[in-house]
């Protein structure tokens, strides 16, 4: 698989230091799975291994989970309003797709934004060249059963997402990029707005419209 690193080196594509702890906790927990899945489970250990090297989190501009606010500081009042608008408000800004990537940390849930975020940038391939590994690399990276940072898909968008790659067009990931942009808006989206850090911002414009 390519290395999703080179591909994609705007996303911070590797599980935070927290995370792969989470993770290996996680598993140590699960039973011993059967002879046939052993090859899966030394692939899951090795990237596991490979998470926790430090060179995969040098450069995460991104920031660690719970400095929500830290990177909301320079954000206006005014601007956080219109973030809580709409979902697609908040993702079209630079500072609120940075901000509600940081929340989705915190939440162990970053895979989701992570695969819209190579989506997006996906689609935006000038050339048909690059349309074949990215696709490949996000294909293995965020749909592919047991993938590294799997998003939650079904299975009928799972296997149209599987065909389109085979021979992919910019559009190859739209069905599964709606799918994880729907479960955003309802679910972690509506966490956000409720957010300690968010609120605080709300806060912010509520003292200065006093003023």
């Amino acid at each position: 698989m390519e290395n999703p690193l080179l591909l994609f080196p705007q996303l911070n594509i590797s599980a935070s230091e927290d995370k792969a702890h989470f993770r290996a906790m996680r598993s140590a927990g699960r039973e011993e799975p059967q002879k046939g899945n052993t090859g899966a489970k030394q692939k899951r250990n090795r990237l596991s291994l490979l998470l926790q090297r430090p060179e995969f989190h040098a450069g995460d501009h991104l920031g660690k989970p719970g400095s929500l606010t830290k990177a909301a500081s320079s954000v206006s009042p005014e601007e956080a309003v219109k973030w809580g608008e709409s979902f697609d408000k908040l993702l079209s800004e630079k500072a609120g797709l940075e901000a509600f990537t940081k929340f989705l940390k915190t939440e162990f849930s970053e895979e989701n934004i992570e695969f819209w975020i190579a989506c997006e940038d996906y689609k935006k391939s000038k050339s048909a060249q690059e349309l074949l590994p990215k696709a490949k690399t996000i294909f293995e990276t965020f749909i592919q059963k047991d993938a590294p940072k799997e998003v939650n898909l079904d299975w009928h968008t799972r296997e149209v997402t599987r065909v389109a790659v085979g021979q992919p067009g910019r559009g190859a990931f739209e069905a599964a990029q709606r799918r994880v942009f729907a479960l955003m808006e309802q679910d972690s989206y509506r966490r956000f707005l409720r957010s300690a850090a968010y609120l605080s911002l709300l806060r912010g414009h509520s003292r200065s419209c006093r003023v």
